[in-house]
C-alpha cells in the first residue's frame, strides 16, 4: 500500500515504472486528488508502466501484478475476502480518499504480510494508518523527508513510529522488489 499527495505523480512514475509485469502482489494507492478528478492518473501510469495500473472498482477482487488507485471522492478499503470496497464516508484528515482509511483496513486483513509506504505529501494523512500497519506486524517504509518534494506526510509518519526503512525514492523500487520476493 502506498499513500502519497503533493509531488505524487512524479514519485509514482518512478516507483511504478520500475515494477515488472509479473510483480507478485497487488498494490493499492491512495493519492489526494480533487473530488472532480477522473481516472486520468491511472490511465497515464498504465500507459508508461509494465505493471497494470487501474482505478479501483467496488467489489473488485485483488489480483497480483495490478495497481489499484482509489477513485476521486471515495475511500478505498480492503475486505476480508480480498475484495475492494469504496466508501463515501466523511473525509478523514480532510481527505477522501484517505490514506489512513486504506492502511487501517488493509492492516486488519493482511497483518504481517502487509507493506505500508508513505511518500511525498502535504498534511498528516497516513501516519496513524502506518502505525496501525506496524502494530499488526506489517513492514513500514517512509520516504526520507529530505528527498520528498513535500515533506509533511513523511515527517508526520516518522514522528508517530519507527519505520523499518527510511529511504530515498530512487532506492524504493529495488527494495520493494526484494522484499516481495523474500530477498530482503
Amino acid at each position: 500500500m502506498i499513500g502519497v499527495s503533493t509531488g505524487g505523480v512524479s514519485a509514482l512514475k518512478l516507483l511504478l515504472g520500475a515494477l515488472p509485469t509479473d510483480f507478485p502482489v497487488p498494490v493499492m494507492i491512495v493519492t489526494h486528488i480533487t473530488p472532480e478528478a477522473d481516472d486520468s492518473l491511472a490511465v497515464l501510469l498504465d500507459s508508461i508502466c509494465a505493471i497494470r495500473v487501474k482505478e479501483a472498482d467496488e467489489l473488485e477482487l485483488l489480483v497480483p501484478g495490478t495497481v489499484y488507485i482509489a477513485p476521486a471522492n471515495y475511500h478505498l478499503l480492503v475486505e476480508r475476502n480480498l475484495n475492494l470496497a469504496l466508501s463515501t464516508d466523511p473525509p478523514v484528515n480532510f481527505a477522501r480518499p484517505s490514506v489512513d482509511v486504506l492502511f487501517e483496513s488493509a492492516a486488519q486483513v493482511f497483518g504481517p504480510a502487509l507493506i505500508g509506504i508513505i511518500l511525498t505529501g502535504a498534511g498528516f494523512d497516513g501516519g496513524k494508518g502506518l502505525a496501525v500497519v506496524k502494530d499488526h506486524g506489517g513492514l513500514v517504509i517512509v520516504q526520507d523527508p529530505v528527498d520528498a518534494e513535500m515533506d509533511s506526510m513523511p515527517k508526520c509518519a516518522l514522528q508517530l513510529l519507527k519505520a523499518d526503512y527510511v529511504i530515498q525514492l530512487n532506492e524504493l523500487p529495488a527494495i520493494l522488489i526484494s522484499l516481495v520476493q523474500g530477498n530482503a
